[in-house]
């Protein structure tokens, strides 16, 4: 009786961890294409896409709104250098606290 008992107990917190890891699985695909996207609008404003074209529109417009905590950390001369920075401080900031938020239901 005890045995079988035990086993129950095993297999509920198997469950429970295979949902965590389900968690923490979601905050890294989340935490990758937050990144992603300040990434390819650093690129995109860096090469001077052109903004009449709707997808670069949408994905500097993306990057723009991700890293609007970030705005004024620095203050470089021109757009290229802002959004390099700025926007590049924002990518790292949001990859190691979702890293980091990612690592606590693994555990």
């Amino acid at each position: 009786m005890r045995a079988r008992a035990g086993r129950a107990r095993a297999k509920t917190g198997f469950g429970a961890r295979r949902g965590l890891w389900g968690v923490a699985r979601i905050v890294s695909l989340l935490t990758t294409v937050v990144v992603g996207l300040l990434v390819v609008g650093i690129v995109l404003v860096l090469v001077e896409a052109s903004r009449d074209n709707a997808i670069a529109d949408w994905l500097v417009g993306a990057a723009d709104y991700l890293s609007k905590p970030f705005h004024g950390a620095f203050h470089p001369d021109g757009r290229k250098a802002m959004a390099a920075v700025n926007w590049g401080l924002a990518a790292v900031v949001y990859g190691i606290v979702g890293g980091l938020i990612a690592r606590v239901p693994r555990r």
